[in-house]
């Protein structure tokens, strides 16, 4: 009898080993949480947005950490510093998500929060997925296109008063966002960090920087007015990854988000599935 009870908690010890072996997977998975940073549009978008703001409560409904800041790009901050100084504070909010907890940190922009949520993944390195809504801002295109001549002359302008010397001054300069255009008050150097077509607000030049680890999906509405040309300005430039994803869905430029919600949200989760 003692040596069948003794063989039976061998066999149950040796059980509970296996057991919990098997199971220490799925312990980790339940243990991961995502963290999502909104990053909004350009003036006149801010943490505002309805378009894109309603996305917060639908990721909080997932369980998932959200913080949706007044980014230094927004109505009330065109334009705060410069693109450093976004990046820093990109750093914090990130840092915030983590201190509560996130472990898988994704950065869902829209429109020109796209050019900053790339900039700062190709910098840190420490995103694990992108989320691209209806990528605006094009500083190249501003070379390319001639409706935008105003905003290549204010380049120029700019890049001419950084050499005489004069990049610290503040100045006024020209914008235009979706077709509408308006007045940017800043110094050149910060206008330049912004819209010089070399910097790392231009998609094209941080494409191919993205950790090719990092997970991409790009969403562009049939009636957005970079719906031809997105593909081939930065997507098709990205490091390849299984997971990354193209989808193009209709609607135009403000109502990607609402139009994509369930699409983004099943994608997050595949993306950041081991």
């Amino acid at each position: 009898m003692q040596r069948r009870i003794l063989l039976f908690r061998f066999l149950l010890s040796i059980g509970c080993v296996v057991l919990a072996a098997a199971m220490s997977p799925l312990t980790a998975a339940a243990q991961e949480r995502i963290g999502v940073l909104m990053l909004h549009g350009k003036n006149p978008g801010s943490n505002m947005d309805p378009n894109f703001g309603l996305m917060k409560g639908n990721f909080e409904r997932q369980g998932w950490l959200v913080s949706f800041p007044d980014m230094p790009w927004s109505r009330g901050r065109y334009l705060s510093g410069d693109l450093d100084k976004a990046m820093a504070e990109i750093a914090g909010h990130i840092k915030g998500l983590r201190e509560q907890g996130a472990t898988k940190i994704i950065i869902a922009g829209h429109s020109m929060g796209v050019p900053a949520g790339m900039a700062y993944a190709a910098r840190a390195g420490d995103v694990d997925a992108l989320v691209q809504l209806a990528p605006g801002h094009i500083p190249l295109g501003y070379y390319t296109y001639p409706r935008l001549k105003s905003v290549r002359d204010s380049i120029d302008e700019a890049r001419a008063l950084v050499a005489a010397g004069k990049g610290e001054s503040n100045e006024r300069f020209n914008d235009i966002n979706q077709g509408r255009q308006q007045p940017v008050i800043t110094t050149a150097k910060n206008y330049l960090s912004y819209f010089d077509p070399t910097s790392d607000a231009e998609m094209s030049v941080t494409a191919p920087r993205i950790p090719a680890k990092t997970p991409v999906l790009t969403v562009i509405g049939e009636k957005d007015p970079l719906f031809s040309s997105i593909k081939f300005y930065y997507v098709d430039k990205l490091p390849a990854n299984p997971k990354n994803k193209y989808l193009e869905v209709s609607g135009g430029h403000l109502d990607s988000p609402r139009v994509a919600n369930d699409a983004v949200i099943a994608w997050i989760q595949a993306a950041v599935a081991p």
